[in-house]
C-alpha cells in the first residue's frame, strides 16, 4: 500500500450527510470554441521554442501557439487598437 492510500478499519467515521450534486456534467466542463484550420509557415526557431516549452508544460505545442494568438487577440481587442492597413508594395 502506498503512503498516499490509507485504509481505515477501526473506529467510526462520524456523522455523514449526503449533499446535492452541484457539479456540471463533464461535457459542460470543457469549453470548446469554434476553431478554423489554417496553414501557417513559422521559422524553425519558433517551432522548436514552442515544442520545448510545450513539452515542459506537457501540452501540445499547437495549443500553446493558439493560446498565444488568443491572448494577443483578447488584449488587442480590449485596448481597442487596430493595426493600420498596410499598402501593397509597388514593384
Amino acid at each position: 500500500m502506498s503512503e498516499r492510500t490509507r485504509k481505515y478499519t477501526e473506529g467510526e467515521i462520524g456523522d455523514l450527510r449526503v449533499i446535492e450534486d452541484f457539479l456540471p456534467p463533464p461535457a459542460d466542463l470543457v469549453l470548446r470554441e469554434d476553431t478554423v484550420k489554417v496553414t501557417l509557415a513559422l521559422s524553425r526557431r519558433s517551432v522548436d521554442f514552442f515544442k520545448e516549452e510545450a513539452g515542459k508544460a506537457r501540452v501540445p505545442y499547437q495549443r500553446m501557439i493558439r493560446a498565444l494568438v488568443d491572448a494577443y487577440t483578447e488584449r488587442a481587442g480590449k485596448a481597442g487598437r487596430r493595426a493600420p492597413a498596410r499598402r501593397a508594395r509597388s514593384e
